[in-house]
C-alpha cells in the first residue's frame, strides 16, 4: 500500500511541476521549489525524469542576464501527458470526494443530522 501512495504522490507530483512548467516555463529549478513546496532535490529529480521520458525539453534562456538559464518547454508528448495525468488525477479526487461526501452522510446519521446544516465548512467544525 506504501508504494502505491508514493506512486500517487509522485504522480501528483509530476503534475504539478508540468502544469507550473506550462504556465511559466522561465522558473528556475529554485522558483518551482519556492511555489510548489518541494525540495530542490525532488524538483531537479523531477525534472531530469520528464527529461529523460520525453514530456519537457530545455532551451536556453536568451533573455537572461545569466545564460546558463533554461526554459522548460512541455514536448507533444508532454502536454498529451499532463492531459492525461489531468483527467486521472481528477477521477481520482471525485472518486474520493464522493466517498467522503457518504461517509459524512453516515457520520451526520450517527449523530443526529438535525444538529448539523447541509452546506457550509465550518458550521460543521
Amino acid at each position: 500500500m506504501a508504494i502505491h501512495l508514493k506512486k500517487n504522490s509522485e504522480v501528483e507530483e509530476t503534475l504539478m511541476v508540468l502544469r507550473e512548467i506550462d504556465t511559466k516555463p522561465q522558473l528556475t529549478q529554485r522558483e518551482l521549489s519556492a511555489r510548489l513546496g518541494l525540495s530542490l532535490g525532488k524538483i531537479n529529480f523531477l525534472i531530469k525524469a520528464m527529461i529523460e521520458k520525453g514530456l519537457i525539453k530545455t532551451e536556453n534562456f536568451k533573455n537572461s542576464k545569466n545564460k546558463n538559464a533554461y526554459l522548460y518547454v512541455l514536448t507533444p508528448m508532454g502536454i498529451e501527458e499532463k492531459t492525461k495525468t489531468t483527467y486521472r488525477f481528477l477521477k481520482r479526487k471525485i472518486d474520493e470526494y464522493e466517498k467522503l461526501e457518504i461517509e459524512i452522510k453516515q457520520l451526520k446519521k450517527e449523530v443526529g443530522h438535525h444538529d448539523f446544516p447541509d452546506k457550509g465548512r465550518n458550521s460543521i467544525l
